[in-house]
């Protein structure tokens, strides 16, 4: 994390410090919008599990991630993992469901304008625009961090619920936009 923005790095540590194994939404002051925050250290699926890991070989038990962020009109997400494997590409997504016993549990991506077509490998709406994209490559220490601003908010029940960590970055060809391979880990988090 040691190129990671002073200012930026300061707000994930105190969120993450605050949460640590935990995942939650905080009104922000005047009800509008709300801060979510979420920590965990991946570990194989427990029932109350923050963090789980489905391929221990790329993200191993015992490495963390952050998720920190804000929505109101638009949505700025944060994600910062550390004990991943050094050097390496990997994808991120927000999914509608929370994590699960199986990767397949989180659900899809979550869409601002849900495609009528699942799975949505169209880049109309599988985007980073209609979706939240964390994609990252990890430094020499398995560190790494991103950020994401769509121009939406979440509302009502229309939320996201974790994050997945996918084996590559996202492809945005037709037939194969949003795919990222594997879901390899995720984190539950309170968008």
């Amino acid at each position: 994390m040691r190129f990671l923005p002073v200012a930026l790095s300061a707000v994930l540590l105190t969120a993450a410090a605050g949460v640590a194994g935990a995942s939650d939404a905080v009104p922000a002051k005047g009800g509008h919008g709300h801060h979510f925050r979420a920590h965990g250290t991946f570990a194989p699926y427990t029932p109350d599990a923050t963090a789980v890991t489905y391929d221990p070989k790329l993200v191993p038990v015992g490495a963390k991630a952050t998720v920190y962020g804000f929505t109101r009109s638009s949505t700025k997400t944060a994600l910062v993992v550390k004990g991943l494997v050094p050097n390496r590409e990997y994808g991120s997504h927000a999914h509608s469901k929370p994590c699960g016993a199986a990767p397949a549990d989180s659900g899809p991506h979550h869409q601002h304008i849900p495609d009528p077509v699942q799975p949505s490998v169209d880049p109309k709406y599988a985007n980073p625009d209609n979706e939240i994209w964390l994609d990252f490559t990890t430094d020499e220490d398995g560190t790494a961090y991103v950020m994401s601003t769509v121009d939406w908010g979440f509302t009502g029940d229309k939320r996201a619920h974790s994050v997945i960590i996918h084996e590559t970055h996202t492809h945005t060809e037709p037939g194969k936009a949003g795919t990222a391979g594997a879901r390899l880990a995720c984190l539950n988090v309170g968008f």
